[in-house]
């Protein structure tokens, strides 16, 4: 595979300061960028345009899942094979793009996730924790070590797209999409990353998404549960 295999997908809300150079970055590196704008108020959309990036639009905010799988929809009505998700926001640093691709043309990795906990500088100590607590229960609960599974920024073949089935419509789509990788019996390997925490504020929080996240492992579980009964009767 080459970087003409590859798309960029960012869901965006919002990102009107940093998309124009985010996209930029992208393209500089020789890859096509699609943009999914989730409903936002300022001139995201119009800036990813300007600077060259294919862009989807909502009239109002789905959350990120929703964005996502948008997005994904997208890509599978297209030819490429591979996607590549990062945000919008500058956090990722595309120069690392060309890692990913490397690491997708092992036959031992059908997902790459990027992993910040290698060298976790930077990144804010209550975060840093309940990354570590989250990693930990999706590494057990998928049978594969994912150091970092709440990391955004990570590639994926085609073929795992079209055979997992996503519901969540918000952040959790991110550790759902790991468990469903490995249910289906995808690799899953990490590659260090580094993030740049500026001064913004976070749409992370910490205590609120661990509770976010304690309910969707509930529900995931009695969902598995459910199916597995239902598939036996």
């Amino acid at each position: 595979m080459n970087k003409s295999d590859l798309v960029v997908l960012i869901p965006t809300f919002n990102e009107s300061q940093r998309i124009g150079s985010v996209v930029s970055a992208i393209r500089d590196h020789g890859y096509s960028v699609l943009v999914v704008d989730d409903g936002s108020s300022d001139d995201t959309a119009e800036e990813a345009r300007r600077f060259g990036a294919e862009v989807l639009t909502s009239p109002v905010n789905h959350g990120k899942g929703a964005t996502l799988t948008r997005g994904f929809d997208y890509f599978l009505g297209k030819d490429h094979p591979v996607l590549v998700i990062m945000d919008g926001d500058g956090q990722h640093d595309p120069q690392e793009l060309d890692r990913f691709l490397e690491a997708m043309n092992s036959p031992a990795a059908d997902v790459v996730v990027g992993n910040r906990m290698q060298n976790p500088e930077g990144m804010p100590w209550e975060r840093r924790l309940t990354n570590r607590l989250m990693s930990w229960v999706i590494s057990k609960l998928a049978g594969q070590t994912i150091p970092d599974s709440q990391c955004g920024y990570r590639a994926l073949k085609r073929e795992v797209l079209t055979e997992v089935a996503l519901r969540s419509r918000r952040f959790e789509i991110e550790s759902e999409m790991l468990l469903e990788a490995a249910k289906a019996g995808f690799r899953i390997a990490s590659i260090p990353v580094r993030s740049v925490y500026g001064g913004e504020k976070s749409q992370i929080r910490p205590f609120s998404d661990t509770c976010r996240f304690l309910r969707f492992l509930i529900l995931y579980f009695f969902r598995e549960n459910f199916s597995k009964k239902h598939k036996v009767s």
